[in-house]
């Protein structure tokens, strides 16, 4: 008999776990902000040819791409995210952070933004900064995000080895 109640109560519990499981892995591929139910993907050629060299490490074509996404659409947070980035890798420090504050004032909850501001406060010796913005993303990342696991990891090396690289 007590198996039998058991048995009621694990079934609808496995079920709605797997449903929960379903959704992010069917849904969770994609942009750092996809699961935010107001996020829409971009389609801009020119934001997509910028994402594309920035990660290919051409960041100054890449800049160039990018900003031709934001004129035509000066609400896209992950253009300006990716302008960050590729100010960053290329040292550009203060145009990182404007472009990354830009991006974070249209979306506050923009993980990948988070993840990379977080990188350019470890490049510049500032982890309390980093942590804060880990942080942010521990409270966006209901169920953890590779934008969280990645910024934490950095972290961890940098207090690991207290080297300040290109991170």
């Amino acid at each position: 008999m007590k198996m039998e109640i058991k048995i009621k109560l694990i079934i609808p519990f496995v079920v709605v776990l797997s449903i929960i499981f379903a959704n992010s892995v069917l849904f969770g591929a994609g942009s750092s902000d996809d699961e935010d139910e107001n996020y829409v993907e971009v389609v801009d050629e020119n934001y997509l040819n910028g994402k594309e060299h920035a990660y290919n490490g051409k960041y100054e074509e890449a800049i160039v791409y990018l900003k031709k996404s934001i004129k035509n659409d000066s609400q896209n947070a992950d253009a300006f995210n990716m302008l960050g980035y590729s100010n960053r890798k290329l040292g550009k420090n203060q145009e990182a952070f404007k472009y990354y504050n830009k991006a974070l004032k249209l979306d506050p909850r923009h993980r990948g933004t988070h993840e990379y501001i977080g990188r350019l406060y470890l490049n510049l010796n500032q982890l309390e900064q980093a942590k804060m913005h880990l942080d942010k993303l521990d409270s966006i990342c209901f169920f953890g995000c590779d934008e969280y696991s990645t910024l934490k990891k950095a972290i961890e090396d940098y207090e690991n080895t207290k080297l300040v690289k290109n991170y």
